[in-house]
């Protein structure tokens, strides 16, 4: 593969789920696992579920049963996560259950979420706009809100490379760009939703959640890096010609197990 060429969207959800469920911050998990268990099913409704990972993860470290109301705009991705909780059960093995709902959850209300305990989300609010941050917000108002994997935009190489810092600002540049009149939040979603939540009175509590990529998790390391540098030529194209030798070096440091990477990421828990 070329540093162009990545993998289909679910097949990369699947090869990232490892990194996010070892980054995701278990004490935010820990404010709300205490107020779970009892007879009656929680409801949870996992926003932009993606194949399933956030569920998966979460619904084996909270206790007693629990119906997951999975949202999606993509119906395949939504079929991949309901079958993907087959078999999965709480942290003391009571019964999980799950239904899918297929749409674009920028526009839920809080009568939609009415009947949940919780909502949570993985990867999500840097790919929203302000305004959508702001009606998300607005309809998890009212119960715990559990964001996790939230880009920061900073990246950290061992070794580091000359053109490591303008690849990261190009990449940030692109994580902000208008698609569809839509201005993308990026790296600045975590403040936006902080302050969403403020604004509704609503304490918020963030936690670091670095991925910590090495030797181990070289075939991500290298799907990612090839993700990162083309969305940085996309956005600067002149990037393009001087990253080529950049591209050989970086993917055969992967190949060999010689590159370390830290991605930083952010938890945000409101209202827990």
């Amino acid at each position: 593969m070329t540093a162009e060429e990545t993998l289909p969207f679910a097949d990369w959800l699947r090869l990232r789920e490892p990194a996010d469920a070892a980054a995701r911050a278990e004490d935010l998990v820990d404010a709300v696992r205490g107020r779970l268990a009892g007879d009656t099913p929680t409801v949870i409704h996992d926003l932009g579920s993606g194949t399933g990972s956030m569920s998966r993860w979460l619904a084996a470290r909270l206790p007693g049963p629990q119906h997951w109301v999975l949202h999606d705009r993509d119906a395949d991705l939504l079929a991949r996560a309901a079958e993907g909780m087959r078999g999965v059960t709480a942290a003391d093995g009571a019964p999980v259950t799950v239904h899918t709902r297929c749409g674009d959850l920028t526009r839920l209300t809080a009568a939609d979420l009415a009947d949940g305990y919780l909502v949570t989300a993985s990867a999500l609010l840097d790919m929203l706009t302000a305004h959508e941050v702001d009606r998300v917000v607005a309809a998890c108002v009212g119960r715990p809100a559990l964001f996790a994997i939230s880009v920061t935009g900073r990246v950290r190489f061992t070794p580091a490379d000359p053109l490591d810092e303008a690849v990261e600002a190009a990449f940030n540049d692109h994580q902000r760009r208008t698609v569809e009149g839509r201005r993308l939040l990026g790296p600045d979603a975590v403040a936006a939703t902080a302050a969403a939540f403020a604004r509704h009175g609503v304490d918020v509590r963030e936690r670091p959640s670095p991925w910590r990529l090495g030797p181990e998790q070289a075939d991500l390391v290298a799907e990612w890096f090839r993700g990162w540098l083309g969305a940085a030529c996309e956005q600067r194209p002149d990037l393009a010609e001087p990253t080529q030798a950049y591209a050989r070096r970086r993917l055969a440091e992967a190949a060999a197990g010689r590159l370390t990477v830290i991605v930083e990421h952010t938890d945000l828990l409101a209202g827990g």
